[in-house]
């Protein structure tokens, strides 16, 4: 009787690059997706919690504090931006009685709450390295295989859907996990604060292990050695996949500017507003909040319109709409003004949020899914660090040993320019048409529709590499795409 509904409760069948067409119940989409809470609720608590403890507890010499959160996060970048597609390409050809994603997702979650114990009872800042370094190994393994969930099981006509609660419950992790370190950092009680952190992502992973079904079957290995799978991620063979790599740089611009206002808003509402600390520290808590509230409000709406208009124009509102209010921010001569820009700021990361992944999936090989959702985390893990080192070294420069406030104005200016280099880079991914488009198309072209014909070229990109081997392939043929560059 499901199986009538259109609810899928098991693996569909189906051709190794195309989406499932079987359509999900609500309850399995938002299974599929809160375990972003979980994730997103360890970091966001972990940088408020790690905050605390080198300010509040003399880990480092006073005055470092800024520069030791930095070398962690670079570290700690690399090894999410190498991780997550090798784990993730690993699991596209793993075999289980669980299917080929949840082994990791539970291994990984269970080391996650391990790795954070062994940080909420470090007394240094080297153990304190360590484990952060660990908790990224473990997080990244399942992360990379988890995100091949919606290219594995969700029809394209939910796609948005699924973008937009994958938007919703990153929202509230980084909410939840703000609050829960804040608690911590408040009442000094930062052990219990971090492992609570770990209970909520387990808490979160144990819906997607029980309630999840796997989709798609893993990929033939082909005799393939473990080792040559885990090289496959980074096989040139990528090259090909031209809207994957434009998209994945108009992502990183993308971030790079969201990161810039996030990471610079207390010497901007300092310097360049000129607020004495507390009040600073008020305001940069509600900057936090209006950035949130506006996000969450953009969110479903964006995805429904991207379901029908397409993916890209959602896109490039989204740009503009970050554009200028980095414009607002940069230029504004007070605090009314800046919570315009910061609100604008807001809306244009729910847009974003709710449609880039969605345009991701569309346009990867779907038989490759976690190897090139793990990929796409590159842009994710290194856009922030990017963001504040030019910007950063931006504001010192232009704000002087003085620290005048022009420094900050000069960094939201380059968010700005930032944005609009995101919205160029997208021009040349290839979309498939949907909605009406698609129908003027078909009646444009007598049957045959602009739909077929970016398929067409998106599969010309993806050449034999992601295409299901034929009955013709001998039997220890090579899958290109798992050859890793010699």
């Amino acid at each position: 009787m499901a199986e009538a509904q259109g609810i899928a409760l098991g693996p569909e069948p189906m051709d190794a690059d195309v989406r499932p067409t079987r359509l999900l119940p609500l309850r399995q989409l938002v299974d599929i997706s809160i375990y972003w809470l979980g994730l997103s609720c360890i970091w966001a608590g972990l940088d408020v919690i790690l905050a605390g403890r080198l300010q509040y507890e003399g880990l480092v010499p006073a005055g470092t504090e800024g520069s030791a959160l930095i070398r962690i996060a670079v570290l700690g970048a690399v090894i999410a931006a190498v991780l997550q597609p090798t784990v993730g390409a690993i699991s596209d050809y793993t075999t289980s009685r669980w299917g080929r994603r949840k082994p990791y997702i539970l291994v990984g979650s269970i080391l996650d709450v391990l790795f954070l114990v062994g940080i909420a009872t470090s007394n240094s800042v080297l153990m304190l390295a360590v484990f952060f370094l660990l908790l990224q190994a473990s997080s990244n393994s399942a992360q990379g295989p988890f995100q091949g969930y919606v290219p594995d099981l969700v029809a394209e006509k939910q796609v948005g859907l699924a973008s937009a609660l994958l938007g919703i419950f990153s929202i509230f992790g980084l909410v939840t996990g703000t609050v829960v370190g804040s608690i911590g950092v408040a009442t000094h009680q930062y052990a219990i604060a971090t492992v609570g952190l770990g209970f909520i992502e387990v808490t979160t992973m144990l819906v997607v292990f029980i309630r999840v079904h796997e989709g798609r079957a893993a990929r033939d290995r082909r005799g393939m050695s473990w080792l040559r799978v885990a090289g496959s991620a980074w096989g040139l063979d990528i090259l090909r996949q031209r809207s994957f790599l434009w998209l994945l740089g108009s992502r990183f611009f993308f971030l790079m500017a969201g990161g810039v206002l996030m990471k610079l808003s207390l010497f901007y509402v300092a310097r360049s507003l000129s607020q004495p600390q507390a009040e600073a520290a008020t305001l940069v808590s509600v900057i936090s909040v209006v950035v949130v509230a506006f996000t969450a409000i953009a969110i479903f709406p964006s995805a429904r319109i991207s379901d029908r208009i397409g993916r890209k124009p959602v896109i490039w509102v989204a740009c503009g709409v970050g554009a200028l209010g980095m414009v607002t921010v940069m230029v504004a001569p007070g605090v009314p003004v800046a919570f315009l820009g910061t609100a604008l700021y807001g809306v244009a990361a729910g847009i974003f949020l709710a449609v880039d992944w969605a345009l991701m999936t569309d346009v990867i090989p779907k038989a490759s899914s976690g190897r090139y959702m793990g990929l796409s985390n590159v842009a994710t893990a290194t856009a922030g660090i990017a963001g504040l080192a030019v910007a950063g070294t931006l504001m010192d420069v232009v704000g002087g040993p003085s620290q005048g406030g022009s420094g900050p104005r000069a960094a939201m200016g380059f968010a700005a320019l930032a944005f609009v280099v995101a919205a160029v880079l997208l021009v040349p991914v290839l979309e498939p048409l949907r909605g009406r488009a698609a129908r003027r198309a078909r009646t444009a072209d007598g049957g045959v529709t602009g739909a077929d014909d970016l398929t067409a070229a998106a599969a010309g990109e993806r050449g034999v590499a992601d295409a299901p081997p034929t009955e013709a392939a001998p039997a220890d043929a090579v899958p290109a795409d798992a050859v890793p560059a010699e």
